[in-house]
């Protein structure tokens, strides 16, 4: 059995407490997320409260395909992290990361500082008149401008994957999570674009986040409204369309 173990230079001097931290993940700390797919904990480490996630187990092939043609979920999540951190994109701060092997990729860790949010974006979908909602979507829009700025496809851009802190005096900062599926490539407009599909905006939603990023990139509203609404359209209808057939196949 082979054990990669990677920490981040500002936690190297709590590099025994954190491979103690992942050999005893299933008796430690408070759960966070207990999935099918994935277990997030927070613990505590010194005086930093730390968040672990345990990646699901691979199964045959992708423990063949995380040794020798991919990097892990878990590598992938620090790196990103640490690189998003270098740009000035704000993400829980990456503290390091654990990969056992045996025959393959067996289990898979990642630990980041936890981050006390207020909210995150699935409650301006949810909620349409959260307080101060437009300017937080303005501020949000500003974010993503700035991911593509800096040549950022986060292919996970969802409504669960933005976390909003409300620092007061009409401020709001956002950070990444759930970081394992991103590229880091030139953003043409249609990519950018494309980028807004999954989180499942409204109408109201589209029309506020298109002026503000209008206005940000020097294009027309017209050409970003059109944009964003015809990719919003496109994935919701695939995922409706998706669902509907779910729903039909478990009837039979």
């Amino acid at each position: 059995m082979k054990e990669v173990f990677v920490v981040h230079p500002k936690y190297e001097a709590f590099r025994k407490e954190l491979q103690h931290l992942f050999h005893s993940f299933e008796n430690s700390g408070e759960y966070v997320t207990k999935g099918e797919r994935n277990v997030i904990k927070k613990v505590n480490l010194n005086d930093t409260v730390i968040t672990i996630k345990k990646f699901k187990d691979p199964n045959f092939i992708q423990r063949f395909v995380y040794q020798f043609l991919r990097k892990s979920k878990a590598k992938r999540s620090f790196e990103y992290a640490s690189k998003l951190i270098d740009l000035d994109i704000k993400t829980p701060f990456p503290v390091a990361y654990a990969e056992t092997f045996s025959a393959g990729l067996t289990t898979s860790f990642y630990a980041c500082e936890h981050i006390n949010y207020d909210f995150d974006f699935r409650v301006l979908i949810h909620q349409p008149k959260f307080p101060n909602r437009e300017e937080i979507l303005k501020q949000f829009t500003a974010f993503t401008f700035k991911l593509h700025e800096n040549g950022i496809n986060f292919l996970d851009h969802s409504p669960g994957n933005t976390l909003v802190v409300d620092k007061g005096t009409n401020e709001y900062e956002f950070y990444l999570i759930d970081l394992n599926r991103m590229r880091f490539e030139p953003m043409d407009f249609e990519k950018r674009m494309h980028n807004f599909r999954r989180l499942w905006p409204s109408k109201t939603m589209i029309t506020i986040m298109a002026a503000e990023y209008a206005k940000l990139s020097g294009r027309s509203f017209e050409e970003v409204h059109s944009s964003m609404s015809s990719h919003v359209r496109t994935f919701q209808k695939k995922k409706n369309a998706k669902k509907i057939r779910k729903q039909t196949w478990r009837r039979k």
